[in-house]
């Protein structure tokens, strides 16, 4: 993990590095936040940035969000600082630690930025050809397409990939193809120079540059627009890029995964995604198999997400009883593992007892997984029957968003799933949820909240 510490607090903020160090953290220092400004655009990167509380936060974390750039913070001062500390978690900032620091408050820090979520739990044979196979290619540098399902683990595999393989002493940088709008993303990844367009005021390394000498995750690739997928090509193929904006190519080092819950081979076929792209990517296939259609592991995750987060939340670890290992076991998990952490996240919470019991294994709204409904693509199918009985007189427009939002609502909100339904993209999903929130039609908004409207 990489650790950007900036102020100086003096020299209290040593004790913080040699405890983070401790810890296996790669630690960088700056004095103020013009230098970590620019420690953060020459490619160095953070995962987590511990700020002197006397700093002005709340412009850095304006600062960061003016240029897209993406790195909690907690804010650090000594236990005098009660107002300031109020204030930096106010101004964005997630935490507050006191100095001088305590070293298992530093460690619990980055436990958490590291998130142990990504550990590798399975017991299915079918999980473990996928693994075995992982095992194998990990010390390569070729590529690899990493597919399946929305939630079953994608980048909890591309993890496991880079801890085995040759560059695992090297960053490992993640990108989301999707969560990222179309103008950014090329700037994200290649970098740009200084007045390269409106709003770049100082020289970026882009994520490229930044994965130097490790491993770069390009997470939802088939959501990259065929233009930039052009760019991303040379890069592959000549292992240089041009920055935005730049007058000359850029060496980078780095081994490229790429995920998609998408089936790639249609997406070349329709022309949204290059074949020459495909074949560079797909060097090796890891296709990990959804939930359902790997049982021996239902009941490993179940266990581990228990103990997760009844350690998370304070209350005892307790076993799961029969009726509730029953109930996991025949459910479809439409949501994959993805839904099944949730769905213990909640029976942890809702407990009691020295069991985890069926009547703590719930849906979001409150249902027993054992209550009969319809799964996800049934309920699509209603909702397009009710919509074709009443055509004569509508235009394609009214039909495609009657049956996009019922979709969506009985998604629960839920968008990746909705698109994989519907057989769009998530980014084409969400431009039409965009158009309608505009003209003020109501939106199911994501995990089965209120619904959105234009105000």
């Amino acid at each position: 993990m990489r650790l950007l510490i900036v102020g100086t607090l003096k020299g209290q903020l040593t004790v913080a590095t040699k405890i983070a160090m401790d810890k296996g953290a790669s630690v960088t220092h700056a004095e103020s936040t013009d230098q970590a400004m620019a420690v953060l655009r020459s490619g160095r990167g953070a995962d987590l940035m511990m700020v002197d509380v006397a700093l002005d936060i709340r412009e850095l974390v304006l600062r960061l969000e003016t240029e897209h750039i993406h790195v909690p913070i907690v804010a650090c001062g000594t236990s005098s600082d009660a107002r300031a500390a109020v204030a930096a978690i106010h101004a964005g900032a997630k935490e507050y630690i006191p100095l001088p620091p305590d070293p298992e408050m530093i460690a619990a820090v980055l436990a958490a930025v590291a998130d142990d979520s990504r550990e590798l739990v399975y017991r299915d044979q079918a999980t473990a050809n996928v693994v075995k196979l992982a095992q194998q290619i990990a010390p390569s540098d070729a590529s690899v397409l990493i597919t399946g399902e929305s939630g079953t683990g994608k980048e909890v595999l591309a993890r496991y990939v880079h801890g085995r393989s040759n560059r695992a002493r090297g960053p490992f940088i993640s990108v989301n193809c999707a969560a990222i709008p179309e103008q950014l993303l090329e700037s994200e990844l290649f970098g740009h120079e200084k007045g390269a367009f409106t709003g770049a005021i100082a020289r970026r390394v882009g994520k490229f540059e930044e994965a130097t000498g490790g491993t770069l995750l390009l997470d939802e690739i088939s959501e990259m627009e065929v233009r930039l997928q052009a760019k991303l090509l040379r890069a592959l193929q000549e292992r240089v890029i041009d920055r935005v904006g730049g007058t000359r190519p850029v060496p980078v080092d780095i081994r490229i995964l790429a995920t998609s819950n998408r089936n790639l081979a249609e997406a070349v076929r329709d022309g949204t995604f290059r074949e020459d792209l495909l074949f560079r990517l797909n060097v090796v296939n890891l296709k990990i198999p959804p939930l359902r259609e790997r049982p021996g592991d239902i009941l490993e995750l179940a266990h581990h997400f228990a103990r997760k987060y009844a350690q998370a939340n304070g209350v005892p670890v307790r076993p799961l009883s029969a009726d509730a290992k029953h109930q996991l076991s025949i459910n479809r998990w439409p949501g994959n593992v993805r839904e099944l952490e949730n769905t213990m996240h909640r029976a942890v919470l809702l407990a009691s007892g020295d069991e985890i019991g069926a009547d703590a294994i719930l849906t979001p709204d409150g249902e027993r997984l054992d209550q009969v409904r319809p799964p996800a693509v049934e309920h699509a199918a209603l909702a397009a029957e009710a919509v074709t009985r009443a055509l004569v007189g509508r235009t394609v427009a009214d039909v495609e968003r009657g049956l996009i939002l019922e979709t969506l609502k009985h998604c629960l909100g839920n968008r990746t799933h909705a698109a994989n339904i519907l057989g769009i993209s998530i980014r084409t999903l969400r431009n039409k949820l965009n158009e309608y929130t505009h003209d003020g039609v109501p939106v199911p908004a994501p995990h089965g909240g209120d619904v959105r409207m234009a105000g």
